[in-house]
């Protein structure tokens, strides 16, 4: 089976995936891809109003072939 890389960009810059992981489907990599981004958000508790953080899957000949971002708005009310 292949392996994928999950490559994470967020404001700190870019976290590489140097491990990989072996998925039996598409689908499953594309849950697992989407299953990390509010994970990420939680842990990394960024400052600012504005946090956008992005997965970016490689294969293993280093090609992009599945993007999924999660945008955190927020800001107080006046």
């Amino acid at each position: 089976m292949p392996r994928y890389y999950l490559d994470l960009y967020h404001g700190d810059g870019l976290t590489v995936d140097d491990e990989g992981q072996v998925f039996e489907t598409r689908a499953r990599l594309r849950r697992e891809a989407i299953r990390i981004l509010p994970d990420v958000l939680r842990d990394e508790m960024f400052e600012g109003d504005r946090t956008e953080i992005t997965v970016k899957v490689r294969d293993e000949s280093g090609r992009n072939i599945f993007e999924a971002s999660l945008t955190l708005d927020s800001g107080w009310i006046r």
